[in-house]
């Protein structure tokens, strides 16, 4: 398929990517409950008319093309979840599930690969690629990329390269942006527990104050991006809830904490999750307290993109959209995404496709409650899903 018919293509698909897309909205649901999301992508699916897989331990979908003569195996992958968020823009699409938004844009990502699949099957007899349609659950919260995986969805035929793209609306539309190596940081949610023992508050002497040693404690922890990483380097430690205590005037006998750490590389995550329980567990003890530190085990690595497939993506942009169309992300973000457990398995690139229009007044952030997307940016994505695999068809 030559750029000019490709171009042709996804804009004739156009009002119907925008009806799915604003059928999804409707009915967001949040992760590990995409019953109705997932019952939409099988229908949509079946009226493709391609080969599916659906999985009954998780909401997970994959649908996938294959060649008997194929060399190489192609995936592209869309996250389906959404966010507990009440969404304040009315529209006739708006919502109806009290309290649940599509805020990230997975509807337009979901979509997107729908496209893909209608296209790519309607040239199916012409590929000599076998391509993998991924549709996961769970983004947002426990990694879901996980159960894909779990399931084999990386083999037979194995998979040896995936794509993937977020809808940014920092980002105009009709333009794509990524970056070589890091993208997106790694993520964990760390629990910190202090113990003491409790007391009258008139005499502290017969308690251990769990309190006073848990600032401690916060304000040692701050010291490490400060003194012991690299003004080179990036991480961020954010101590995002405490609780405990009884009265006004009982010593505190326990302590909970719950932070984000975010870290562009493992040589840093590993430094910084080691400082974090030794600081915890001394200064601590240092009050006569206990510390302890609990890893959460649905932490993200580090979204790493392979040069090559940058490469690819950044070749596509600028044939499809023009020269000046591709961006060259500057810096990594420390937002997480578990499209990295995917590029640890195999070579992939993640890239984000500009949805911000300001003449539309589309400009909000993700995860807000007014975030929205210029539609124009669904055919884009399209575009660059397909454009994406047929590269590897004609080599």
């Amino acid at each position: 398929m030559d750029k000019d018919k490709l171009i042709k293509e996804c804009e004739n698909i156009k009002p119907w990517l925008i009806d799915i897309r604003r059928d999804l909205h409707k009915t967001p649901e949040l992760s590990e409950k995409e019953y109705e999301t997932k019952r939409k992508i099988i229908k949509y699916l079946k009226n493709i008319g391609i080969d599916y897989i659906d999985f009954k331990n998780h909401n997970g979908v994959i649908a996938y093309i294959i060649n008997k003569n194929a060399k190489q195996t192609i995936a592209i992958r869309a996250d389906i979840d959404a966010l507990p968020i009440k969404e304040e823009i009315d529209s006739s699409y708006k919502s109806i599930n009290e309290g649940v938004m599509h805020a990230c844009g997975h509807d337009a990502h979901t979509s997107i690969l729908l496209g893909a699949c209608k296209i790519l099957y309607s040239i199916k007899d012409k590929l000599n690629v076998n391509v993998k349609f991924l549709f996961q659950p769970a983004e947002e919260t426990i990694g879901g990329a996980r159960f894909l995986i779990k399931d084999k969805c990386l083999e037979n035929p194995k998979v040896d390269y995936i794509f993937g793209l977020h809808v940014m609306p920092t980002v105009n539309t009709g333009t794509i942006e990524t970056k070589y190596d890091t993208l997106n940081a790694s993520t964990d949610t760390l629990k910190i527990s202090i113990k003491g023992k409790k007391a009258h508050g008139a005499y502290p002497e017969n308690g251990a104050d769990a309190l006073v040693a848990s600032a401690h404690v916060i304000t040692a922890l701050q010291s490490i991006i400060s003194r012991n990483i690299s003004p080179l380097n990036s991480a961020v430690l954010t101590i995002g809830k405490i609780y405990g205590g009884e009265a006004q005037n009982i010593i505190c006998d326990e302590i909970n904490m719950k932070a984000t750490l975010r870290t562009l590389n493992q040589e840093t995550r590993n430094f910084m999750l080691n400082k974090i329980k030794t600081i915890i567990e001394n200064v601590s003890l240092a009050f006569g307290c206990s510390g302890e530190l609990d890893i959460d085990e649905y932490g993200y690595p580090a979204v790493i993109n392979n040069k090559f497939l940058v490469d690819v993506v950044k070749k596509n942009s600028e044939k499809l959209l023009g020269k000046n169309k591709f961006s060259m992300k500057e810096k990594p973000s420390l937002g997480g995404e578990d499209f990295s457990f995917y590029t640890r398995e195999c070579e992939g690139v993640f890239f984000n496709l500009g949805c911000r229009n300001k003449e539309k007044g589309i400009i909000e952030q993700l995860h807000t409650s007014k975030f929205n997307i210029d539609e124009e940016c669904l055919p884009i994505g399209v575009m660059m899903h397909v454009a994406n695999v047929l590269y590897f068809n004609n080599k």
